[in-house]
């Protein structure tokens, strides 16, 4: 099995952040924008694409923000992701001013119902993966200062 490297995109504007809305048998959940790193293209490049792909716009990366790893087989979707094992690399962007139409892109995300932006001071409440991420974002953007690299988290 081979490890997945995947680019993620932390937008956070008035106090909200973007996310891609899905949907599963438990309900709605949260994921960031962005995903897996073709051969041949930088992680830049890749979240680019990405998130033209799935939010249609156009982001500036900033700063690496967290580097977190996925390794199915240690969290609660072990019955079908532990074979998955994806390294994470989550970058603050912002959009860009070409990005008028912020939604789905040509090429949604698989079970991509929409875009939404989440309130942070509601941010807890919502069903966002990695979840642990939730904790993170909210106090990054408070100011507190955290490790790059975080584990094998979910």
């Amino acid at each position: 099995m081979s490890i997945r490297n995947s680019a993620k995109a932390i937008i956070v504007q008035d106090n909200k952040l973007l996310a891609i809305k899905k949907e599963d048998k438990d309900g709605y959940y949260y994921i960031l924008p962005g995903g897996g790193q073709v051969h041949g293209e930088n992680l830049h490049e890749t979240l680019k694409r990405e998130c033209i792909e799935e939010i249609n716009a156009e982001v500036e990366i900033g700063d690496l923000l967290f580097l977190r790893e996925y390794i199915g087989k240690n969290h609660e979707h072990f019955e079908f992701d532990s074979k998955v094992h994806q390294t994470e690399y989550m970058f603050l962007c912002s959009l860009s001013e070409k990005s008028n139409d912020i939604g789905n892109g040509i090429v949604p995300d698989e079970g991509q119902i929409g875009v939404e932006w989440l309130p942070l001071k509601e941010l807890l409440n919502f069903r966002l993966y990695p979840q642990t991420m939730r904790k993170y974002i909210i106090e990054h953007m408070e100011g507190k200062i955290f490790p790059v690299y975080l584990g094998d988290i979910n």
